[in-house]
Parts: structure tokens; sequence; C-alpha cells
């Protein structure tokens, strides 16, 4: 062998150690943080199986402390969840989210057309003040990701 061969030789060895270490950081990282996931929910009839969705997320992942999760609520959606008109099933999984630290953020846009506070909700809300599109958008932009089932 040359020097040249050698010397060729040495630095593959060494960027193939750098590559290896580099992927196996990037594999301790994504293990050590949680993953954040929004999920979207405007539809009426789509509230039992969001609820559902969500549960089963925590579940599969092994618990609340393994993932952070927000669920926005805007239009016709948002009625099943005030006070007065919310099922037992609803609220008790509303009740379980919010005690997981589960984000339930509901639109100000469609509280005030549908003239409603958040005293008016389900405790555990709070007031997407923007819009509950601003926070969904905001919330990608810290990088959750978005479901919408």
């Amino acid at each position: 062998m040359n020097r040249r061969n050698i010397l060729w030789s040495a630095v593959s060895a060494l960027g193939a150690a750098f590559a290896a270490s580099r992927a196996n950081a990037a594999t301790e990282a994504a293990k050590s943080d949680k993953l954040k996931v929004v999920y979207h929910l405007s539809d009426a009839d789509k509230v039992n199986f969001v609820l559902g969705n969500i549960q089963n997320h925590i579940d599969g992942v092994g618990g609340p402390d393994h993932v952070t999760l927000a669920l926005v609520i805007h239009g016709p959606a948002l009625k099943a969840f005030h006070q007065a008109q919310a099922n037992p099933d609803v609220r008790g999984r509303i009740s379980n989210f919010a005690k997981d630290g589960v984000e339930l953020a509901a639109c100000g846009n469609t509280m005030k057309a549908q003239n409603i506070t958040l005293t008016d909700l389900l405790p555990g809300f709070v007031s997407a003040d923007k819009g509950g599109v601003v926070r969904l958008a905001e919330l990608q932009s810290q990088g959750y990701l978005y479901l919408r089932p």
C-alpha cells in the first residue's frame, strides 16, 4: 500500500466513525424527547372518535408521561363540551385528559359565535383567543405533529 491509500483509508475510517456517532446521538436524542401531537376537532359527529384516538394514543405510548398532547376544538364540535350538554362519557374523558396534562383549547371565535365563556365549558379548557386555527398553526410551529382524525 502506498501512503495515499493509507491516508485515504484512515480518512474513510474516521468519516465512518463520525457518521456512526452522529446517527447514534440522533437516535438517543429522539428516544429522550417526548413526541408532541395536536389533535384537531371541528366535526360534531367525530367527538367520541377523536377522544377515543387520544386515549388510544396515551395508552399506546405507555401513559401520559411519554407524550405531550393538545386538543384544539372549534366549530360545531365545541357544543359537545358545554357544561349543560356534555354527556357523562365526554365529561369523564375530558376530566382524565386534563389530569393527564392534555392541553384542551377552545376556539375563542367559536365561543363568541356560540355566546359562551370558559366557565360554560367543562373544566380544564383554555381559550385559544386568536382562534383555533391560529392555535393549531402555533403548535405546529413548535414542533407538534398535526392529526385530524
